[in-house]
């Protein structure tokens, strides 16, 4: 094991020693009362059969030694999201695989998913990331009717995945498997359609040419292809053990997905009481090896948030420092868009995320110590799925499918490399500290030239006013643009990706650029740098609120620092400028309906969640130690 890899869990381990130790106590507690559904009086119980199905009403009302498991499955499904919109035909296939498999299955519930892609630069998306508790909130309210042995999680993309996530680990004793969808097949190269919204930007091409171009990119079902937070999302639960091998990238239409959906649902059948818990799954070393695999494929900056929120669900304090230390060890293996021209499915074919996790282990760079839905070791996660008829044999557990070892080299050394040959030695995340507060920054696809940008700042409260500036002409000059008021408790943290064509352009033609901002650039952020996640916030009185025009500002992430060229004196005297929306200007979009998330999400840094971390009590404690 890299020293620096067993260091950094060692460190996580102790500092989340009284969290962790209090959530598995509780797990237990919860795993010691047996099946719920038989502690369920009468009238509950009739309630929770009433609209079942022929086939599972007479099984539902079996308790004790005889009955058998019932597995919620809990969807994201919408008809309008390309990602979710596979979903639909899934809770059928999903009852009748447990049912050969010995259970019993019901739709739970449902979760909202929305498309950070329509939201983008618009008023909706400032529900965005809020939209992850909502959804962690609904999978709870799912799971809460006791009725539940194990749960299926139907989920893809940006804040459903770790939302869905953070629900089940409040229900950890559960055995829970995440059923992935599959990416759409590719379309328009990411490359051709990021020139033509450049073009857009400077005027060069209309509205016509670019919807075209768009809808030659996002044009079928399944997740988009570029290589952002819901294809990061998908990659990290089969890291983690969360989904069957090789089902992460397996397209969304054939036999092969079909085969994989009934898998799973054979799979939580015989994990029902088996007392191997979700919660179990996820520990210390599944965190870091969630950490490691996201660094090693340049994956999103929006698991800077969401992997702090999820391990805190699970009882473990993870930081940006740990991810920062990680990253200098952690080589780029994976040059996927916007870190390069190929796309997920082109990943996927050169290996994909096997031979990421073979070529990573050699490395002595992920625990292979760890628990899985299908077993003990990570190693279990270097084979892939092929169809029994293939004539591989056949594994009737696993519905028809066999797994085979997956490519011990990759197919193609400019999309995926051995962490013995890699793009680049560390992971290209930084941890950025200064003056103007503690941000992160993602350089995997950021030209050395470019890491490091000295310029005037051009102060912004607004998204929409920098554009405005943009599209009259104002920067044609070095800067770097400051999007303040964009933090969690400011406006809901939104992503500013629309900022990203314009700030190309800028770069393009030769000036030097950069952004810092207390909001969020996502996983589709590129080549531009970016300071983002600023905290403190300036909402909350953080320095980017003492921001003028003209102050000079680097952005270094060579050095992992962000400062700014005024006395220090000077700067602390002066008084806040801008502020945050108040009042009746948060109308419309249902964004009045989130002034208490806003009042109380805690910083980025700790995940911008709005549940409060868990402390034990001195008894809970005294449980576990005895």
């Amino acid at each position: 094991m890299n020293p620096t890899i067993a260091s950094v869990t060692a460190r996580i381990a102790a500092r989340s020693a009284s969290t962790r130790a209090a959530y598995v106590a509780r797990l237990r507690a919860a795993a010691a009362q047996g099946p719920a559904r038989g502690r369920l009086a009468c009238a509950n119980l009739a309630h929770g059969f009433a609209g079942a199905e022929p086939e599972s009403k007479a099984e539902l009302q079996v308790v004790g030694p005889a009955a058998k498991p019932n597995l919620a499955i809990v969807t994201s499904y919408n008809d309008m999201l390309s990602a979710h919109a596979p979903y639909a035909d899934y809770p059928p296939v999903l009852k009748k695989a447990v049912l050969r498999a010995g259970g019993i299955a019901q739709v739970a519930g449902g979760v909202p998913a929305m498309c950070d892609g329509i939201t983008q630069g618009r008023d909706g998306m400032q529900l965005s990331l809020f939209s992850r508790d909502v959804i962690a909130m609904s999978a709870a309210i799912a799971l809460s009717h006791d009725m539940f042995d194990g749960a299926l999680m139907l989920g893809v993309c940006d804040k459903i995945v770790p939302g869905l996530l953070i629900g089940s680990l409040s229900f950890g004793h559960l055995p829970t498997v995440f059923v992935p969808a599959g990416p759409m097949a590719s379309g328009l190269p990411n490359g051709e359609k990021a020139r033509v919204r450049q073009l857009y930007a400077e005027g060069k091409v209309g509205r016509e040419e670019l919807l075209a171009a768009e809808s030659a990119s996002y044009h079928s079902v399944g997740t988009c292809t570029f290589y952002g937070t819901a294809n990061s999302n998908q990659l990290l639960m089969e890291v983690l053990g969360l989904h069957l091998p090789g089902a992460s990238f397996t397209p969304p239409t054939g036999e092969l997905r079909e085969a994989l959906t009934r898998a799973a649902a054979a799979r939580v059948t015989e994990l029902a009481g088996k007392g191997l818990g979700i919660g179990d799954i996820v520990d210390e070393r599944a965190i870091v090896n969630a950490c490691v695999a996201l660094l090693a494929s340049g994956g999103s900056t929006n698991h800077t948030l969401h992997l702090v929120a999820i391990a805190r669900a699970a009882g473990i304090q993870l930081t940006w420092e740990d991810l920062s230390d990680l990253s200098a060890v952690v080589p780029l293996l994976a040059r996927v868009y916007p870190n390069g021209q190929a796309d997920v499915n082109h990943f996927h074919a050169a290996g994909g995320i096997g031979f990421l996790i073979r070529t990573l282990l050699a490395a002595g760079l992920l625990h292979e110590d760890v628990q899985t839905i299908v077993g003990p070791g990570l190693s279990r996660y270097t084979q892939e799925p092929r169809l029994a008829a293939d004539g591989l044999g056949s594994a009737p557990e696993a519905a028809g499918i066999a797994w085979v070892e997956g490519p011990t080299a990759s197919g193609d050394l400019d999309v995926l490399r051995p962490a013995t040959d890699p793009f680049s030695a560390d992971g290209g995340l930084r941890v950025l500290h200064g003056p103007l507060g503690t941000s992160v920054i993602k350089t995997s696809a950021v030209k050395p030239e470019n890491q490091v940008v000295t310029a005037p700042a051009m102060v912004f409260d607004d998204q929409a006013h920098f554009l405005e500036a943009f599209a009259d002409g104002r920067f044609d000059h070095d800067l770097v643009a400051v999007i303040r008021y964009q933090g969690p408790a400011a406006n809901g943290m939104p992503e500013l990706h629309k900022l990203t064509p314009a700030l190309g352009v800028l770069q393009d033609r030769g000036h030097r650029v950069a952004i810092v901002t207390d909001g969020r650039m996502s996983g589709a952020s590129g080549k531009v740098p970016a300071a983002i996640h600023v905290t403190p916030e300036a909402a909350l009185g953080g320095p980017l609120a003492r921001v003028r025009d003209g102050d000079v500002i680097t952005v270094d992430a060579v050095a992992g620092t962000l400062t700014i060229d005024v006395d220090p004196a000077e700067f602390d005297a002066r008084e806040a400028t801008g502020r945050a929306p108040i009042g009746e200007e948060w109308a419309g979009t249902g964004r009045e309906l989130f002034a208490a998330f806003r009042a109380s999400v805690g910083s980025a840094d700790t995940g911008a969640s709005v549940f409060a971390p868990v402390t034990p009590a001195p008894e809970e404690l005294s449980v576990v130690h005895a």
